[in-house]
């Protein structure tokens, strides 16, 4: 009896490790073939089956894969950043060199054709060349004066184009931005030789217009004057001159000191033309 017991222990315990060890094994295997994978913040999963890229995209979370079948590649799906230079010339033939800062983002559901299409390197592939070709068409439709005067306008164009032209690789356009558009130094030579001219004959003209309004001005005093001296002569008369006759002797009277002139006599002496004393006595 006991012997049998121990024996009924014994398979017990050796059908336990024998299901432990399946366990085990199944662990490894799913470690080893590892049938999750996770979609982060901002990216999307393209299935592969054996290589094919599939219709499915995966979005953000966790999902699950058959193993050896198939394998999920992430794509960034946030905005991205690229700056381009390009280089284009101008209706009347003026060479042009700018700087193109471009925000994108691949569109989400978009995101297995842009893989199998594409791939990863947008910026050479894709970006750049588009953005060389839309500076080209746009620049070729202006002046390089115009290009400098409406520049507004001009990015306008230029981000239209870009954004008609990267819709169909799958690609949204978020933001655009001229960084730098400088011309050759020949021109902005001459821009800026034609900028002091203006501002020289912009000058002279306030000059010329100041010095009319100053000989406007004299004129019109020296008028006023004359009209002034021309109303005063004619108020002139007799009986005025010699109202300003006594008021002048009064003037002269109210300065006095009382002191009589002298005159000097040939002796040396001198003796006043009016006594006054001689008056008092007669």
């Amino acid at each position: 009896m006991q012997e049998f017991e121990m024996k009924r222990t014994v398979k017990q315990i050796s059908k336990r490790v024998a299901a432990g060890v399946v366990v085990v094994a199944v662990l490894l295997v799913l470690l080893l073939l590892n049938p999750f994978v996770k979609i982060d913040a901002g990216e999307r999963g393209v299935v592969l089956n054996f290589g094919a890229v599939q219709d499915e995209v995966l979005g953000e979370g966790l999902h699950l894969r058959i193993p050896i079948m198939q394998k999920i590649m992430k794509m960034d799906v946030k905005i991205q950043k690229s700056e381009t230079r390009a280089e284009a010339a101008s209706k009347d033939l003026q060479d042009i060199k700018s700087v193109i800062a471009l925000n994108y983002h691949i569109i989400p559901e978009k995101a297995n054709w842009v893989y199998q299409n594409i791939g990863v390197a947008f910026k050479e592939r894709v970006i750049d060349p588009t953005v060389q070709e839309a500076v080209k068409a746009v620049t070729a439709r202006y002046t390089a004066v115009q290009l400098i005067g409406d520049r507004e306008n001009v990015s306008t164009a230029i981000k239209d184009a870009l954004s008609q032209k990267l819709a169909d690789y799958h690609l949204s356009v978020d933001g655009f931005s001229v960084i730098d558009f400088s011309f050759s130094k020949k021109f902005t030579d001459a821009i800026e030789a034609k900028q002091e001219a203006e501002q020289f004959a912009l000058k002279a003209a306030r000059d010329l217009d100041r010095i009319k309004i100053e000989a406007e001005q004299k004129i019109t005093q020296a008028k006023a004057e004359a009209e002034s001296l021309r109303l005063q002569k004619g108020q002139i008369t007799t009986e005025m001159i010699e109202l300003r006759k006594i008021e002048a002797m009064r003037e002269a009277i109210a300065k006095w000191n009382g002191t009589v002139p002298n005159v000097l006599l040939s002796g040396g002496g001198a003796t006043p033309l009016i006594s006054l004393d001689g008056l008092m006595k007669k």
